[in-house]
């Protein structure tokens, strides 16, 4: 089975946030850095459904585990 590579406006169009190029260099700006001792999925900006989706998305979906993790990097830089 070939694996999908989602892009990273694909991962906040599932999140339900602005996906444009724009839109997600704001939130970027709006919650970095986030503190190396916060789990990405429990940082305090997302809703709980948002939390959700990025621990399924981690944990059993492995297709969009690399955008997830640019997320991640993102916004500890």
């Amino acid at each position: 089975m070939e694996a999908n590579h989602h892009r990273f406006s694909e991962l906040f169009a599932q999140l339900g946030l602005p996906a444009d190029p724009a839109g997600i260099a704001t939130f970027i700006q709006r919650h970095s850095p986030l503190s190396a001792n916060v789990l990405l999925a429990e940082a305090p900006f997302w809703t709980p459904a948002q939390a959700t989706l990025l621990r399924e998305q981690l944990l059993v979906d492995a297709d969009w585990a690399e955008v997830v993790d640019q997320l991640n990097a993102a916004l500890r830089g």
